[in-house]
């Protein structure tokens, strides 16, 4: 908390700072207050129209781009799908090269991706698209996704219910987006390709059934976050 307080008077005027820490105290998240976070070390502008990067999503972007390196992927097109502030799609960007395009369904989210690629001098084909709905086009050697996947039931930190409720809620016990995307994706992947997502900490058997009905011949797996949950599911085909 005291590096909070530090945050709020270093980043926050100082005519503001008392409205500021009524709305810390209130629970409000620190991060929509000072109005960005630093995502694998570039800044990411972000408001209550997306979501608060995590620090899993760093990880899921870390160990991404070591497969990229590890099966020598050269310029690969990479489609980030739920792409919300556009932070997953400006990493990958600034630390490979490679054509990336970023979807979301969300204009407001949209909104942020593009001023934060702007910020971060990085060219990111966006489109306003949805999962669930719309057909995806073009082929990709990467899939990457953090999407929505808590079952509506589930309880989550109290916090997250300033973040725009439908990037976290998902259908189905909180599957629906991966029946989408694994479903969708065999229409646009290349036949050496890698899917990446992140999960829910419950998830993984799921997941991993849900991919292997549409890529019954790859090699997929889960992986643990930072804390020790399964947090990760990637999808290997023809990559060896």
């Amino acid at each position: 908390m005291n590096r909070d307080l530090e945050l709020l008077k270093k980043y926050i005027p100082a005519s503001s700072q008392a409205e500021a820490l009524k709305k810390y105290h209130e629970g409000y998240p620190l991060q929509y207050i000072i109005g960005d976070v630093e995502f694998y070390g570039y800044p990411i502008k972000v408001n209550e129209d997306v979501l608060i990067p995590r620090f899993e999503t760093e990880q899921l972007v870390e160990k991404t781009l070591n497969l990229l390196k590890k099966y020598q992927f050269t310029n690969p097109q990479i489609l980030d799908l739920a792409t919300g502030s556009g932070c997953i799609a400006i990493a990958l960007k600034k630390e490979y090269s490679a054509a990336v395009t970023a979807i979301d369904y969300s204009s407001k989210a949209l909104k942020v991706a593009k001023e934060n690629a702007k910020h971060n001098n990085v060219q990111i084909e966006f489109q306003n698209l949805d999962i669930l709905k719309d057909d995806f086009f073009g082929t990709y050697d990467l899939i990457i996704s953090n999407p929505p996947y808590v079952a509506y039931d589930e309880k989550v930190d109290e916090k997250t219910k300033y973040e725009p409720q439908d990037a976290i809620f998902a259908a189905h016990n909180g599957l629906e987006f991966y029946e989408a995307i694994a479903q969708k994706s065999c229409q646009v992947i290349k036949e050496k390709s890698i899917i990446a997502l992140e999960i829910g900490y419950n998830q993984k058997e799921e997941v991993i059934k849900i991919f292997q009905k549409f890529f019954p011949n790859a090699y997929i797996y889960g992986e643990k976050d930072y804390n020790d949950f399964d947090r990760f599911v990637f999808v290997i085909n023809n990559c060896e």
